[in-house]
């Protein structure tokens, strides 16, 4: 496998609709790689009309948030206030 270009995420654009970010291949399509392979650890890019391929450079915590996923974090942040809520309730019964 050999690959064309290291590109940083950030040059890329993101088509939220899709979950897809691109970037423009030589060939004149675009090069490919889908949020969902991102969040999976997969760096490479392709492009669908010739054998190019980019190595795409991130920061997972950069990244956005898939489809459901938005759900489990605002659970999660309920779940905290609600410990800290029941943690507050018994320090002041205490008192």
């Amino acid at each position: 496998m050999s690959i064309y270009e290291e590109i940083e995420i950030e040059d890329m654009d993101y088509d939220p609709l899709k979950l897809q970010y691109t970037y423009p291949c030589p060939c004149g399509d675009q090069f490919q790689i889908t949020l969902e392979e991102l969040w999976d650890g997969e760096d490479i890019g392709i492009c669908p009309s010739c054998t190019l391929q980019i190595m795409v450079i991130y920061d997972e915590e950069d990244l956005p948030l898939l489809p459901g996923d938005e759900e489990r974090e605002e659970d999660e942040e309920d779940e905290e206030e609600e410990q800290l809520v029941k943690a507050t309730q018994k320090q002041l019964v205490v008192k």
